[in-house]
C-alpha cells in the first residue's frame, strides 16, 4: 500500500477515531488502527514474498 493511500486513510478516520476517544472508548479506536496497520503489514510481506520467489528462481 502506498504511503500516500495511508495518510489518506488515515487522515479520513481521524476525526471518528478521536471521536471515540473524547467518549473515554480510546481503546476501541486504538484496537482499530492496530487492525489496520496488521492488515497494511501483511499486504507488505506478502508483496516481499513474492519478490524474494521471484528473485531466487
Amino acid at each position: 500500500m502506498k504511503l500516500s493511500y495511508m495518510i489518506i486513510i488515515l487522515l479520513i478516520f481521524a476525526w471518528p477515531l478521536y471521536y471515540l476517544y473524547e467518549l473515554q472508548l480510546g481503546a476501541i479506536s486504538f484496537l482499530l488502527l492496530a487492525i489496520f496497520f496488521l492488515v497494511v503489514s501483511i499486504k507488505e510481506y506478502k508483496k516481499f514474498r513474492e519478490q524474494k520467489e521471484r528473485d531466487g528462481e
